[in-house]
């Protein structure tokens, strides 16, 4: 009897033991996958050396469809873009629209095309043809909100969110706790599980359905971090895709949840250089320090040498990935003017720096025909195309970009060095290396000839625009025009 009870007491044992051994495994499985899927996200290897093209498709072509586009894939291929980033291609709601034709960001239905671009056939069919070209394909998706017309609206009020009388609102700024002014868009609220989970499968159907590459996120900043995490457990389980974030959100960078996201703050302070430059067309302007008269606008002093400010503290912030770099954007162009405006006679100059040195280039629509238009945002303004005169200026640059891992994204590409020149609040010098191969870098930041002294390594050079062959060996003295560059590669 003593026995047997023994044995019991054993047996209760060793089972309530084998039973937390097995619920231990349990919660290890349940906590660890999804956090693992996310942290480790299947990237596609294509990205490492990729450029970026954005395609207003509203004013590309007269037709503004996507067959129309069609013709264009060769001779951006030829140009060097690797990625297309299409703005939002779904219907466009009708109630409460802005303008003629209201904000491509007002989403009438996730599953559908614009009518206006054509079907579901014409755009896969579009895709095909750009994945034919050895290119890739994202697609602008708007999570932060909907158009007022939007299925979900009707079907899931209680997605959105409300005001106490239960009224669907508008986007509000979180920095000052009132409208945007976004009055043509109603607000999802991601405090809702099921929205959540509508929005994730949506997300899904145009990467099953068409075959796309992944997606830029517009809004990504207003959307909690935590969704962003949730949203990549799913969507990188399904294929090797490209995640870029409008936002400059470093958290959800560092998740893993993006590869890359906007440099905002670095393009800003582009524009600001070349405004203390006196190179922008910004009215009414001073740019002397100090007091400045009644209705002028007081510019402060930036240099080239905030760049590296910037480039310090983003190093800190982030602990992976890479950010786009830019000159213009949709938004820039239509809200800010073009890079003619911003920049002037210095656009070039920042081109190729953002082209070269930490992170990716993106060009929009029109750039390499040196588009100086503000586009409509309401409306359609097709561009005047004319004959692509920068396009070798920028195939020059794409195709290094390819040919040399000195300037490869993120960790793929050589950290940026810097090269002192007696002179750097006006030139901004640097060299990247990557398994021996390197680039260095000059560039006057300024609207005046400026002289440098740099001693770089020693190394045997072709200028990638004139072709010239240069061999440094020691400290020189070099005379840069206003805005003049050189791009110096040992491949």
């Amino acid at each position: 009897m003593l026995y047997s009870k023994i044995s019991l007491v054993v047996a209760l044992i060793l089972g309530a033991t084998l039973l937390f051994i097995l619920s231990c495994r349990e919660k290890q499985v349940v906590t660890e996958t999804p956090k693992a899927a996310w942290e480790k996200p299947r990237v596609p290897d294509w990205h490492k050396n990729a450029t970026i093209y954005e395609v207003n498709l509203r004013h590309f072509t007269k037709e503004n469809t996507f067959k129309s586009f069609e013709a264009h894939i060769s001779r951006l291929k030829d140009m060097g873009i690797d990625i297309l980033w299409f703005m939002p291609i779904q219907p466009i709601s009708i109630k409460n629209r802005k303008g003629e034709l209201g904000s491509p960001y007002s989403i009438g239905d996730y599953y559908k095309t614009n009518p206006d671009y054509g079907t579901m056939d014409d755009f896969k069919s579009m895709v095909k043809a750009i994945h034919d070209a050895g290119m890739y394909i994202i697609i602008d998706w708007v999570p932060n909100h909907t158009g007022w017309d939007n299925p979900w609206i009707t079907e899931h009020p209680d997605w959105y969110t409300q005001d106490k009388n239960g009224n669907i609102i508008d986007p509000i700024d979180y920095n000052t706790g009132k409208s945007w002014g976004w009055t043509d868009v109603a607000d999802l609220n991601y405090d809702n599980a099921e929205m959540r989970i509508g929005m994730i499968d949506a997300l899904k159907f145009w990467i099953n359905e068409t075959g796309i590459d992944g997606y830029r996120m517009d809004v990504a900043h207003g959307v909690p971090v935590d969704f962003w995490a949730q949203c990549a457990d799913s969507l990188y389980k399904m294929k090797p895709i490209y995640m870029l974030s409008e936002g400059e959100v470093p958290d959800i960078v560092n998740n893993g949840t993006f590869i890359s996201d906007y440099g905002w703050e670095m393009h800003h302070t582009l524009n600001e250089i070349a405004a203390y430059q006196g190179a922008s067309r910004i009215k009414g302007a001073n740019v002397v320090q100090g007091n400045v008269k009644e209705g002028e606008k007081k510019i402060e002093k930036k240099t080239a040498m905030d760049i590296d400010a910037i480039l310090a503290k983003k190093a800190t912030q982030y602990q992976k990935g890479y950010q786009m770099q830019f000159t213009s954007n949709h938004d820039e162009n239509s809200w800010a003017d073009t890079e003619f405006a911003r920049m002037g006679d210095g656009h070039k100059a920042f081109a190729v720096l953002t082209a070269t040195f930490n992170g990716f280039p993106l060009i929009y629509t029109g750039q390499e025909s040196a588009m100086d238009k503000k586009l409509e945002f309401f409306k359609k303004d097709e561009v005047p195309w004319g004959d692509y005169k920068y396009a070798p200026f920028y195939k020059t640059l794409f195709d290094l970009k390819h040919r040399n891992k000195a300037l490869w994204n993120g960790e793929h590409g050589g950290p940026l060095v810097k090269v002192k020149t007696g002179n750097d609040e006006n030139i901004y010098a640097f060299t990247r290396e990557k398994d021996g191969e390197r680039v260095l870098v000059i560039i006057n930041l300024s609207s005046k000839a400026q002289k440098a002294k740099i001693s770089p390594e020693p190394g045997n050079f072709t200028e990638v625009f004139s072709k010239a062959q240069k061999e440094f060996k020691a400290e020189e003295t070099l005379e840069l025009k206003p805005w003049e560059y050189f791009v110096y590669s040992s491949k």
